[in-house]
C-alpha cells in the first residue's frame, strides 16, 4: 500500500511497480476505501483487486495518498490488514505545499491566492479533524483539498501510523531521491516487498505538474513554518530526511 504523500511522486511509483511481472494492478490506483468509501465494506474493497487468471500468486496493492493524512485510516487498515507493508514518499514540504496549491487551482477547487490560502488554512480546517474521528462516514472537503500546510507535517502523520504498525512495515523514501535515482529506488521497493529485481524499459514521469515561480518571501515563510516538524522528522527517521 502506497500511503503518500500527495504530490510526492506516487503516480510514477505506482506505475513503475505495476510493470513488475509479479505485480497485478488494482482496478484503479486510488481506491479511497479507508478514507471515503469505508461504509461499502471490506468485501467491496476485495473486489477492487483482480486475481491472476492462471492461478499464480501475484502481489497487488493500491496507492491513495490521502491515507497518510486522514486521521481515521490507520486504525481501519489495522483492523483488516495488521501485517500490511507500506511505502511512503516524502517530498520537501515547501515544494509539496506549492504543488498542491496549484493542483487545486488547476482543478478549479481553489480560488484564493497562495498567500491567502495559506493564511486561511487554520480557519478552513477548524473542527474538521475532530469530525473525521467522531464519524467514520463524515467527509471533509476542506480537509482533503485545502490542507497545504497540514499535509507537510510528516512526523505527526507517520507517528499516527507507527502507533499501530511496526517500523519494519514501512519503507520511507524521499521523493527527491526517488525521482533522481528511479531504477535504484524502485528496486529497493521490490526488495522490500520480497520480489526479485526488475529493470523497467523506461522511467517516464507521471502526473508532473508545472506552476509559476513563487515569491522568495512566501517560500521563506513556508520554510520557516515547516522547519520545526522537519527537525522532528529527522529524530523519527534519521538525518537523511532533512531538506535544505
Amino acid at each position: 500500500m502506497i500511503l503518500g504523500t500527495q504530490k510526492g511522486g506516487t503516480n510514477s511509483l505506482y506505475n513503475y511497480l505495476c510493470q513488475h511481472p509479479q505485480i497485478i494492478s488494482a482496478v484503479q490506483k486510488e481506491i479511497h476505501f479507508f478514507s471515503l468509501h469505508y461504509q461499502k465494506g471490506i468485501d467491496w474493497y476485495h473486489t477492487q483487486f483482480p486475481t491472476s487468471a492462471d492461478g499464480n500468486l501475484l502481489w497487488t496493492g493500491e496507492g491513495t495518498p490521502y491515507y497518510l493524512f486522514h486521521p481515521g485510516v490507520p486504525e481501519r487498515v489495522y483492523q483488516h490488514f495488521p501485517h500490511m507493508k507500506f511505502i511512503v514518499l516524502l517530498r520537501n514540504p515547501v515544494d509539496r505545499a506549492i504543488s498542491h496549491y496549484y493542483w487545486e487551482v488547476n482543478l478549479g477547487y481553489e480560488m484564493l491566492s497562495l498567500e491567502e490560502a495559506i493564511t486561511q488554512e487554520p480557519q478552513r480546517l477548524q473542527g474538521e479533524l475532530e469530525k473525521l474521528l467522531a464519524d467514520e462516514n463524515y467527509y471533509s472537503y476542506n480537509h482533503q483539498h485545502y490542507s497545504y500546510l497540514s499535509r507537510g507535517i510528516y512526523s505527526e502523520q507517520l507517528q499516527n501510523w507507527m502507533n499501530l504498525f511496526s517500523r519494519e512495515q514501512f519503507l520511507i523514501l524521499k521523493s527527491e531521491d526517488f525521482l533522481s535515482q528511479c531504477s535504484e529506488r524502485v528496486n529497493q521497493v521490490f526488495e522490500f516487498l520480497g520480489l526479485p529485481a526488475y529493470q523497467l524499459p523506461n522511467y517516464q514521469k507521471y502526473n508532473v505538474g508545472a506552476y509559476p515561480q513563487v515569491s522568495p518571501q512566501i517560500r521563506q515563510h513556508l520554510t520557516e513554518y515547516f522547519q520545526p516538524d522537519n527537525d522532528k522528522l529527522v529524530e523519527l527517521l534519521g538525518q537523511g530526511f532533512s531538506w535544505p
